[in-house]
């Protein structure tokens, strides 16, 4: 990594460590939307953690896709497994006011224990499929999944898995006059660099 103050800071992939080249991804790649996902497992447990690689991809069919990374031990995470298993996930928006428990759902757990115990968060019976969503969170929703891309193997390793989106929730208290979501009742949080956050409370307009 090469540079001077006022010039450029150059990164050679093939020479840098990969912590270093994942921080610098998630300081530049900013902000990014929380994938706040529920799975359940085939054997009936429930899981839920945050991914801020995630975005829509299309609405015919509505369709968004978020990308859980394996493990320090380079396998699959909980998230990941339960929906090979099942083929169904929940993708929850995450309200400002959870953002601690959106955090403490990040910590891995054994596959028997689930999340939402562990941060005292409601599961909410979804409509089309076995997980359900986060009953605290505003907007759910709901996935039937289509395709996981294996992206690199190993600690650091990727998997984009894509979801078709079959039913949605929405809180109707976070609607305005004419039944558009508004920002500022939704506050939804986002991701920076690090430990840091953001908030859809905060913006401009651009005309």
């Amino acid at each position: 990594m090469t540079g001077l103050k006022g010039g450029p800071v150059d990164i050679d992939i093939s020479v840098t460590r990969p912590a270093v080249i994942y921080q610098r991804m998630i300081q530049s790649i900013v902000p990014r939307p929380i994938a706040w996902v529920s799975t359940r497992s085939a054997a009936g447990v429930n899981n839920l953690a945050p991914f801020s690689f995630f975005t829509g991809v299309g609405s015919r069919p509505p369709t968004l896709l978020f990308c859980p990374a394996n493990n320090l031990q380079g396998n699959a995470k909980d998230t990941l497994r339960n929906i090979q298993e099942t083929g169904e996930f929940v993708v929850n928006v995450v309200p400002a006011a959870f953002t601690a428990a959106m955090v403490a759902t990040a910590d891995e757990l054994p596959a028997e224990k689930s999340e939402f115990d562990a941060a005292g968060l409601t599961p909410k019976p979804s409509v089309h499929v076995s997980a359900p969503g986060v009953a605290e969170s505003p907007i759910q929703f709901e996935c039937t999944k289509m395709q996981i891309i294996p992206i690199g193997d190993g600690p650091g390793g990727a998997n984009i898995v894509i979801g078709r989106i079959v039913f949605m929730s929405i809180d109707d208290r976070i609607l305005n006059a004419d039944g558009d979501i508004d920002p500022d009742l939704l506050d939804a949080v986002g991701r920076m660099g690090g430990p840091v956050y953001c908030r859809t409370t905060e913006r401009f307009h651009v005309s």
